[in-house]
């Protein structure tokens, strides 16, 4: 009999037996994905301009070994670590990634330790530049992407490993043929657009990132007892800044002041024809003003650490030693000031949206951050306010008052942060009220997609952020200084690198700007240049080394290179204990 069995089941035909050719159509096409995802997450650059074919076509070492270890494996061990393995490799595409977006806004990459915080600001960044709807689209999107890389992995290297053990003599030769052919090529020394044809790169990121944590690990102990020494911690407030007694000091930091804007040919001529004219106007009102360079510790962003490391004298270029020296009692510049009792101290801060404890680190008697300053008009992308509305605000709050002593101000200028769409106008300071006046402004600018993604306008819109900022700056001081005023305006870090350069320098501009002749008399051993645009050949100094330069410079012995010796014991000869020595430890 050759009929079917009574009672047996009915063969039931897939899909895959109806449509044979699009089966193995589909089955080609999914393991050729596999292998290229794998493929290019071995390879991936962390750098965003070494992401073209040539970095792909190169044999990984990684992959060789890989395959062969899911050879040698029975099949549900091999299914396990095909698994555990794809996942692995999806987390270092994801690490890869965010090396990608550092190295392109901050100029260095991720660092797995202490960066996750950073992540927060980036969300709070588009929220402020493109809306809050889009802002969480993107947010959703990333972390879409994350879970998919995840699990997208995971199943391409389980693809490859079930198709390897079903074809296991190909699979053997062609693994044993790379390798010998890696083998040879390492040996050889063969390269492809500069890089090796044998590549271990991904061996070398792995190395490298557990290198950069064990860094980091024993640089916040060894930075715990760098921030604990301070040569003027315990000078008394009657031998600090004698220099400068009865003078109004101003130190203001305007976002992303660098080098390029003063050097780069796309962006230089309008910056450096508004710091001649600057320097033009002082000069006949006047004041004098000397310039020089300082390395930033930071780049692309991240200005509270050029913030801090500027006026702590501290090498500042991390979250962690951050908050190692705003959480002890390491003397800034400002904390100087107030130690002496000789000024009264504030801060100026329209891009602190919410508590900043650090101020009474940085020994400011009291801080208007944006909600204090009285603000009723639109954001300008990432910055709360305009800067001449900032600057206003503090002459309405502070420095129009009457005070019994003289002011120290603090004040981050914030117009000139990225995107640079759209930027405010400067106005007549009699129309700038209660800001008001700039809805229209901001509703006239450009908008920000239109700007930050293109690499011509965005150089254009960031130097006329840097014209909108100083000359806010420059116009305050004419309009409302006086003989006393005493100026220290720098940029925090350079912009980032599509703004900058790749191979940009660090370095930032500094200038001091004083109507009485004796305040910079004390640092003409400075050697810096007369004006503010200081030349190529301008001396440059690394950021934590300007306090010292400083306090020294505007104490009782300037010049000498030390602080001042505090008393050395008190009545009964012990160590002394008076208030001033004590205050600020």
């Amino acid at each position: 009999m050759t009929g079917p069995l009574v009672g047996a089941a009915p063969v039931r035909k897939g899909w895959r037996a109806k449509y044979p050719v699009a089966a193995r159509t589909v089955a080609w096409t999914v393991t050729g994905l596999s292998l290229a995802l794998v493929f290019i997450a071995l390879l991936l650059p962390t750098k965003l301009t070494l992401v073209e074919p040539s970095a792909f076509m190169r044999i990984p070492v990684e992959g060789i070994f890989g395959a062969t270890l899911l050879l040698m494996l029975p099949t549900m061990a091999r299914r396990v670590v095909a698994v555990l393995g794809g996942a692995a490799l999806g987390a270092l595409t994801i690490l890869n990634l965010l090396d990608i977006g550092f190295n392109e806004f901050l100029g260095r990459g991720f660092n797995v330790v202490l960066d996750w915080i950073l992540l927060d600001d980036a969300e709070s960044y588009l929220k402020d530049s493109v809306g809050g709807t889009a802002a969480t689209v993107a947010v959703i999107g990333v972390v879409v992407l994350a879970v998919a890389l995840l699990v997208l992995m995971a199943l391409a290297v389980l693809r490859v490993s079930n198709v390897m053990a079903r074809n296991t003599a190909v699979a053997t030769r062609t693994t044993l043929v790379l390798g010998t052919v890696w083998v040879m090529c390492a040996a050889l020394g063969v390269q492809v657009a500069g890089a090796p044809f044998a590549s271990r790169s991904t061996t070398a990121l792995v190395q490298d990132r557990a290198e950069r944590v064990r860094k980091t690990l024993r640089d916040e102990r060894e930075f715990a007892k760098v921030a604990a020494v301070d040569t003027y911690g315990d000078t008394p407030g009657d031998q600090l800044l004698t220099g400068l007694r009865g003078k109004d000091m101003i130190f203001t930091f305007i976002e992303s002041y660098g080098r390029s804007a003063i050097e780069d040919p796309a962006i230089a001529p309008g910056v450096d024809k508004t710091l001649k004219n600057a320097t033009k106007r002082l000069n006949k009102a006047g004041f004098a003003s000397k310039s020089g360079w300082l390395t930033s510790a930071t780049y692309g962003g991240s200005s509270w650490l050029g913030h801090s490391t500027f006026l702590t004298g501290l090498w500042i270029d991390n979250q962690n030693r951050y908050r190692t020296v705003t959480a002890g009692d390491h003397m800034s510049i400002t904390r100087a000031f107030q130690r002496t009792g000789a000024w009264r101290t504030v801060g100026i801060m329209p891009g602190v949206q919410k508590a900043w404890p650090e101020g009474k680190f940085y020994g400011l008697d009291h801080v208007y951050d944006s909600r204090e300053l009285g603000y009723k008009g639109p954001k300008f992308s990432w910055s709360t306010m305009p800067d001449q509305y900032a600057l206003k605000a503090f002459q309405r709050l502070e420095h129009g008052k009457k005070h019994d002593k003289p002011l120290m101000s603090q004040i981050i200028l914030t117009s000139s942060h990225q995107p640079w769409a759209p930027i405010p106008k400067t106005i007549p300071w009699s129309q700038v009220g209660d800001g008001s006046v700039y809805k229209a402004i901001q509703k006239a600018g450009k908008k920000p997609a239109d700007v930050f993604t293109d690499s011509t306008k965005v150089k254009t819109e960031y130097g006329r952020s840097i014209q909108y900022s100083v000359n806010s700056l420059i116009d305050y001081v004419l309009k409302y200084g006086n003989k006393n005023t005493v100026l220290v305006f720098l940029g925090d870090h350079q912009p980032l690198a599509r703004v900058s350069g790749d191979n940009a320098s660090r370095d930032v501009p500094v200038a001091i700007v004083a109507h009485d002749k004796a305040v910079l008399d004390r640092i003409s051993h400075w050697n810096w240049d007369d004006g503010l645009m200081p030349g190529a050949k301008a001396p440059v100094w690394k950021m934590s080394s300007f306090r010292d330069r400083f306090l020294d410079a505007y104490g009782p012995n300037p010049g000498g290179g030390t602080a001042p010796a505090p008393p050395s014991s008190g009545p009964s000869g012990g160590p002394s204990t008076s208030p001033s020595a004590s205050a600020g430890r």
